[in-house]
């Protein structure tokens, strides 16, 4: 969802478009001050940071110039005064993208700030595929460009054990062959193995090979996976299933980089670089004794967080113009992408799946596609289901959602319905509404609201 900081000391100001953006599904904060205002800008990292000229601890025009500092570069928009225009022309020189003269219409800057989302997403989507050669992984999120640059600090260090942190779905095996493939080792082979899709007696035999004889049916010499990827890359999936037997022999290939084939007596040495990865808590599983703490601790020299689709949702449709690029190759179908309704939907879902469920719906829609477009009836229910729409039961419901409605009374409304969902209680209303108790006595005493002794 997009976000948006308000700065401003006035809280009718900041109480009533909170509320505003926040029943639109907009992230909000607010802040009363220049000091805080920055303070939550480098947190919440917003897509707009609207901005009042006047505050009582820093000059607009400096706290302009922090913000267009911060590191994930937020629009601005300027609230200014009627005789103050030529502070709001100099403001939009220091790099603000708008400014709007006090009082302004909520029409206006409703129009203004979808205008500016819509903008971002597609400066986002351009800068992705001017450099789609650049990362298998697809996306340029800030959580992606992160990931993007940790990709290439790990590729650097050809040697250090990798740990791949994330879900189901999020795309480990693809990171850890973006890392093999822009490393020093890639001219020699990616091997890897799925340490829960295996039975524990075969699975020794894959990874460290066995001598002939070694066992019934060991009719032959085998070499292992950690013998034929010497000189490059081991790619442990699901490490979490690996057997407790196993551990110390996986911790002994780590320290030494030595093994025996199963029956032999011969020391192998080998030069491999090992990724892991897993969607298991393994300080957890280690604490109750289902992991061996040496080798977590090996394990653990370079742990890296894949974030979740959810968390990432400028991410989405890129990754969904890329799936549907690829798969409309793939199945020979003509279609042109998704409609703005289906579109607005795959961006509401809450993708437990992740990556790979996103890539799967996409598949299935360009199956089921008569058409060039795909329409929001080609998605599975559990997409269409989940319609952006919020049920907000503690607030009020309003007949005509008139956006030109006062502030005062859009404060009104609010600060009551936030009453209500507090059951009453005014000390945790006021915490809530980040104000003072008495700030919110005096308020409710000016709506006619009397306290219940």
């Amino acid at each position: 969802m997009p976000g948006i900081l308000i700065i401003d000391d006035d809280t009718a100001i900041t109480t009533a478009l909170t509320y505003h953006f926040s029943d639109r599904g907009w992230d909000t904060a607010a802040a009363g001050s220049g000091r805080q205002g920055i303070a939550l800008a480098e947190v919440s990292c917003p897509d707009i940071i609207l901005l009042d000229m006047k505050l009582p601890d820093m000059d607009g025009m400096e706290l302009l110039k922090q913000c267009r500092e911060l590191p994930q570069a937020a629009s601005i928009i300027v609230m200014t005064g009627g005789g103050s225009i030529a502070n709001a022309v100099e403001a939009v020189k220091l790099g603000a993208e708008h400014y709007l003269t006090k009082p302004f219409n909520l029409n206006e800057l409703t129009a203004l700030a979808d205008r500016i989302i819509e903008t971002r997403k597609l400066r986002l989507e351009n800068r992705y595929y001017q450099h789609r050669q650049d990362h298998a992984v697809v996306g340029a999120s800030p959580e992606t460009v992160r990931l993007h640059h940790m990709i290439d600090l790990m590729a650097e260090n050809a040697d250090t054990t990798v740990l791949l942190l994330g879900e189901s779905g999020t795309g480990k095996e693809l990171v850890a062959r973006e890392i093999h493939r822009r490393s020093a080792r890639q001219e020699r082979p990616f091997l890897d193995i799925n340490c829960a899709a295996i039975a524990e007696t075969l699975l020794e035999s894959e990874m460290f090979g066995h001598e002939r004889g070694a066992f019934t049916d060991a009719r032959d010499r085998k070499q292992g996976l950690f013998e034929v990827a010497d000189g490059g890359t081991v790619f442990l999936d699901e490490i979490g299933e690996l057997p407790f037997s196993l551990q110390p022999k996986l911790l002994r290939v780590l320290e030494t980089r030595g093994f025996k084939r199963i029956g032999g007596t011969k020391e192998l040495r080998v030069d491999v670089r090992l990724i892991a990865a897993t969607n298991r808590d393994l300080a957890r599983d280690m604490a109750a004794g289902r992991f061996r703490e040496d080798l977590y601790y090996r394990l653990n020299v370079f742990p890296v967080d894949l974030p979740p689709l959810r968390d990432r949702p400028a991410d989405i449709p890129i990754l969904t113009r890329y799936f549907v690029d690829h798969y409309k190759g793939v199945l020979k179908k003509a279609v042109s992408g998704f409609t703005p309704e289906a579109l607005n939907l795959l961006q509401h879902y809450s993708w437990p799946g992740n990556v790979r469920e996103l890539r799967n719906i996409i598949e299935r829609a360009i199956v089921l596609s008569t058409g060039a477009s795909l329409h929001s009836d080609l998605l599975p229910p559990e997409v269409t289901g989940r319609a952006p729409h919020l049920v907000r039961p503690d607030r009020p419901s309003r007949k005509n959602n008139n956006l030109e409605k006062s502030l005062s009374e859009m404060e009104r409304e609010y600060i009551l319905a936030v009453l209500d969902a507090q059951n009453g209680n005014r000390s945790t209303t006021a915490k809530v509404l980040r104000i003072a108790r008495s700030t919110l006595q005096e308020k409710l005493k000016k709506y006619g609201v009397e306290e219940v002794s």
